[in-house]
């Protein structure tokens, strides 16, 4: 297996969608890479060289933020928003949806599972 930005990429699988099991590189991306690499499109990664793993290292390395990196900028984001107290951090402190979706009904994934209201029983005619 390949080890890129620390992240054991797929070897049978094309360049181009085994980069994007590294956090921070999606299919856009991954396609600037091998532009910029100069590896074909259909190029597998167990064909791959020394030599080109290493350019795709040193290109990541160099012009793109992933992995820890990056999810240690998310968090810290988020926090910075949680300590200022606006209202986004505040949606974010009580694990409520952010940008403005509905919360009447829906948001489920956000508020997890529905809690059951004591009282509040059909009455049969």
């Amino acid at each position: 297996m390949a080890r890129i930005a620390g992240v054991n990429i797929p070897t049978g699988k094309r360049v181009e969608i085994a980069l994007t099991y590294i956090h921070g590189i999606g299919r856009t991306n991954a396609k600037k890479i091998c532009e910029q690499v100069d590896i074909p499109r259909e190029r597998r990664v167990f064909d791959l060289t020394e030599a080109e793993l290493a350019r795709i290292r040193d290109t990541i390395d160099k012009d793109y933020q992933v992995e820890g990196e990056l999810r240690r900028e998310l968090a810290m984001n988020v926090k910075r928003l949680m300590d200022l107290g606006c209202y986004r951090g505040l949606r974010h402190r009580r694990g409520l949806p952010v940008r403005g979706q509905r919360t009447h009904t829906n948001a489920r994934t956000r508020k997890g599972p529905a809690k059951a209201i004591a009282g509040k029983k059909k009455t049969t005619k």
